[in-house]
């Protein structure tokens, strides 16, 4: 029992020790109203096709980290990762981001995707049953019509969020490094992935890198998910299979040159 709601222990700890440290704003709590109905389209419908180019984009990077999401889930809850049902689970989680980005923007909020922490505490707790995240779902539905509910989780600190989610960050990537390990990593993939990373990396630790660029592109390329996302995309479908995945040459030995 310790162990599955460590999160949460943890997260209520680290409250309580902000609290008494005065690093708790409890100004806004109790501002809102207890109940309240979202309204759909509050702020109107509009197109705008400078910005919907670059989401479209993103949307696509963000397909892709859904069916990684779901990859790495398969993997710590014991499901498959090939066939039909591995699959299967990969269209109906890509379908519905789509279908619950649409509701968001009818309720006037952000779209939405997988969420890799989820994985992370897959992991820590041992629990990865549909019948909790149905239970937990339902739960954040209620929440969702309370918004006082809402000002209490927006008055933890960022530090006291930061310790929680420290382990499950650190178990993405764990997840990630035991879908790569899972692989025959050839010279081809090899190059991809380092390339991928180095891009993403590059925007992430220098910003101003994508500055000078015009803004449709800048819009695209500043995102290090979507920039290393294309990146594997486009070096995957330009690099020949067959071109750069043939083992090298051996070279000869220190003995085969001596005895020439």
């Amino acid at each position: 029992m310790i162990r599955i709601s460590a999160i949460m222990l943890g997260l209520v700890a680290g409250f309580l020790v902000a609290l008494v440290l005065g690093r708790v704003d409890v100004s806004s709590f109790g501002t809102g109203p207890l109940f309240a109905l979202p309204m759909p389209l509050r702020y109107g419908l509009d197109f705008d096709l400078a910005l919907f180019l670059p989401i479209a984009f993103i949307y696509l990077i963000t397909a892709i980290e859904t069916t990684g999401d779901l990859t790495a889930n398969s993997v710590i809850a014991g499901e498959p990762v090939r066939g039909d049902l591995y699959l299967s689970r990969i269209k109906g989680g890509v379908l519905a981001d789509g279908v619950n980005s649409g509701l968001a923007a009818l309720f006037n909020t952000f779209p939405n995707t997988t969420f890799s922490q989820n994985n992370g505490v897959i992991q820590m707790t041992g629990v990865a049953s549909r019948h909790v995240g149905l239970y937990i779902a339902g739960i954040l539905v209620v929440m969702g019509f309370l918004p006082i509910i809402s000002s209490v989780f927006l008055m933890i600190p960022k530090p006291v969020i930061g310790g929680a989610t420290l382990v499950l960050f650190g178990t993405i990537a764990v997840a990630g490094i035991r879908i790569l390990a899972s692989e025959d990593i050839d010279r081809r993939k090899a190059y991809i992935m380092a390339v991928s990373f180095g891009l993403g990396l590059g925007v992430t630790l220098v910003p101003d890198a994508t500055q000078q660029l015009p803004d449709f592109i800048r819009q695209v390329f500043a995102t290090p998910i979507t920039l290393a996302g294309l990146s594997a995309i486009v070096l995957s479908l330009a690099i020949p299979e067959t071109a750069i995945d043939a083992p090298a040459a051996p070279s000869p030995t220190v003995d085969a040159v001596a005895a020439e």
